[in-house]
């Protein structure tokens, strides 16, 4: 169990604090609750874009990077479809640093057409050498508007394409930013050595005095119901063809999520997985293969990768797919191989409590998901999906008509 304390500042800015006594490193992490699917579909990669945007400096500090380091610190980002999360981990007596350091870029960036043309061409470059110019770099490009036709899913964190971050106006950016970068929008969560008496204290003395912004009205379009089977095959340089497979799943939140993560395990988790055992080990069709979801907050993608050996045709690879897949959706899973995926699961749950990190943005996590506590109800959740919640989870996902096809063939 993961002990901590919660407060809400006046201005909306949650904080969360858990104390640990056994290590002198204190983490803090901050998620803005914006992602791509906050992003108009002509203006897309801009979640994205401001993670880069968001070194840049502030208003009072020139260089992010250099006080920190300063401080003994590390730091970093990321972007999703749902959130972006920046988080830092520096000595316990250096912890007002990292307030200093956060409150000045969520209090005001220090826009300037340099620093946006700089940061511009970093995602640009980002674009082509990751998603344009790499080995199957182009794969959720094609799926997700192959999967999501109505969802903002339906483009990738990097955007939709290069010509968004291009054609970016001063004014486009700074609409973004003060939209969704305000203490109302945002959870702060504290992992370490320190009180949280003393946190709180450093919370209203940095972030108290910060607008809390304009109040969101988040609504996103909801997917539609998927009837027909899509499917798209594309040409590509690449040393062996491939083929992805994607269905419409339970979002995060939701029981039914847990259900198909398991799924996912028993298919290839591990070199006993059935995917790896029947595919790659007994018939040789593949050279790699594997099964996973997405997590998106909304309803998210079950998806099945592989990579063909040469002379297995898509067709025979997607064949052998199916045949695993109707196992699973008309015959109850041993009562080993399920406690088997499951302790994997726990294993997971327990390791990931044991980085200081880890704890401080998991608490953020979940409290974004609905609140911190629940973070500590994982592995009960997972023990609740029975053999017979397996069978029908995968029948409903894996029914007639649901499937989303991808196919790389590589040039001649």
């Amino acid at each position: 169990m993961i002990n901590f304390d919660k407060i809400t500042l006046d201005n909306g800015l949650k904080v969360i604090v858990h104390q640990d006594k056994t290590t002198p490193i204190v983490a803090m992490n901050i998620i803005y609750q914006v992602g791509s699917r906050d992003e108009h579909p002509d203006k897309t990669g801009f979640a994205h874009l401001f993670e880069h945007l968001m070194f840049g400096g502030s208003v009072n500090i020139p260089k992010y990077d250099e006080p920190l380091q300063n401080a003994g610190g590390e730091n970093n980002a990321f972007t999703n479809s749902d959130f972006t999360d920046y988080y830092l981990t520096l000595p316990k007596n250096n912890i007002e640093t990292a307030f200093w350091l956060e409150s000045d870029r969520m209090l005001n960036l220090a826009f300037s057409e340099k620093s946006l043309e700089v940061q511009r061409q970093v995602v640009i470059e980002e674009f082509k050498q990751n998603y344009l110019n790499q080995p199957y770099g182009d794969i959720y490009l094609l799926l997700k508007p192959l999967a999501y036709k109505q969802h903002h899913y339906r483009w990738n964190t990097i955007g939709k394409e290069i010509s968004h971050i291009e054609n970016a106006t001063m004014q486009d950016v700074k609409d973004f930013y003060k939209k969704f970068y305000n203490p109302n929008n945002a959870i702060l969560s504290i992992a370490g050595d320190v009180k949280p008496d003393n946190i709180y204290k450093l919370a209203e003395k940095w972030f108290a005095g910060i607008d809390n912004g304009s109040k969101l009205t988040k609504s996103y379009l909801q997917e539609p119901e998927q009837k027909k089977d899509r499917s798209l095959t594309v040409e590509r340089p690449i040393p062996q063809n491939a083929i992805y497979l994607a269905w419409h799943m339970d979002e995060r939140n939701s029981p039914g999520f847990y259900a198909a993560d398991l799924i996912s395990d028993v298919l290839s988790n591990g070199d006993s997985s059935r995917l790896f055992d029947e595919l790659i080990i007994k018939k040789q069709m593949f050279s790699e293969i594997s099964a996973f979801v997405s997590g998106d907050i909304d309803r998210g993608l079950f998806i099945i990768t592989g990579k063909l050996i040469n002379g297995t045709t898509h067709e025979e690879a997607e064949k052998a797919i199916d045949e695993q897949i109707k196992i699973i959706s008309t015959e109850l899973v041993s009562d080993q191989e399920l406690q088997k995926v499951k302790n994997k699961i726990e294993a997971n749950l327990v390791f990931s409590r044991l980085s200081i990190l880890n704890k401080a943005m998991n608490l953020g996590y979940y409290e974004m998901l609905e609140d911190s506590s629940i973070l500590d109800n994982e592995k009960e959740k997972y023990e609740k999906v029975s053999k017979e919640d397996i069978k029908m989870k995968a029948a409903e996902i894996f029914a007639p008509g649901k499937k989303n096809k991808l196919v790389y063939l590589a040039k001649n």
